[in-house]
């Protein structure tokens, strides 16, 4: 039943004009890196598109460095929660216990990080640009086992509008986000890894 969610963690044509590339218009990688570097807290619906197909849609909740919440809406109801190095799935219907993985083995430590440099050797795999979005692959240079994530961007001013997560087991995940409401305060207990299906807001 958790697969979705499971997936969720370990596990987002080049037009030319006459005379000018298209790509020209690609987003330096430097300009990624400090959008996400300046992205501090943020929240918005997002849907999900699963490696079997099935879709699945809730509420994310960011607060960088290190800490990320998404609410799965029913039926699915899961959480998943990054907190204190530490990624925990929860099944609100299961009396199993929750899952739990090291933040660092899982593609989105790269944009949790407190500092993001995409620049860094090895990191990044790809930079594309299709006419209207940039499109980056990056992975952990130092463990391309754990897997890549690709994130699209639209530009002026910089968005961050999808990711797609490949883990290391060939499994594919699709995070279509929403318009972040980017900006003020998040309680620390929304990234609470111990109780994370106990928050009341």
């Amino acid at each position: 039943m958790m697969r979705f969610v499971t997936t969720t963690v370990l596990a987002i044509g080049l037009g030319l004009a006459a005379v000018m590339p298209a790509a020209a218009d690609k987003l330096p990688l430097n300009a990624i890196s400090g959008y996400l570097n300046d992205l501090k807290t943020a929240k918005g619906e997002f849907t999900q598109i699963n490696n079997d197909g099935s879709i699945s849609t809730g509420t994310i909740y960011i607060k960088r460095p290190g800490k990320v919440r998404f609410e799965y809406n029913a039926p699915d109801s899961g959480i998943v929660v990054a907190g204190s190095n530490t990624v925990v799935i929860y099944d609100k219907k299961s009396n199993q216990p929750a899952e739990t993985y090291p933040l660092s083995k899982t593609p989105l430590s790269i944009i949790l990080a407190a500092n993001v440099n995409l620049g860094q050797a090895k990191m990044v795999t790809g930079h594309n640009y299709d006419g209207t979005a940039t499109t980056v692959r990056a992975q952990d240079p130092a463990h391309p086992e754990y897997g890549n994530i690709e994130l699209k961007f639209t530009g002026n001013p910089v968005e961050l509008r999808q990711w797609i997560i490949n883990d290391g087991n060939g499994t594919k995940t699709t995070v279509v986000l929403g318009d972040l409401q980017k900006g003020g305060s998040l309680p620390n207990k929304l990234f609470d890894v111990g109780s994370p299906g106990q928050v009341n807001r």
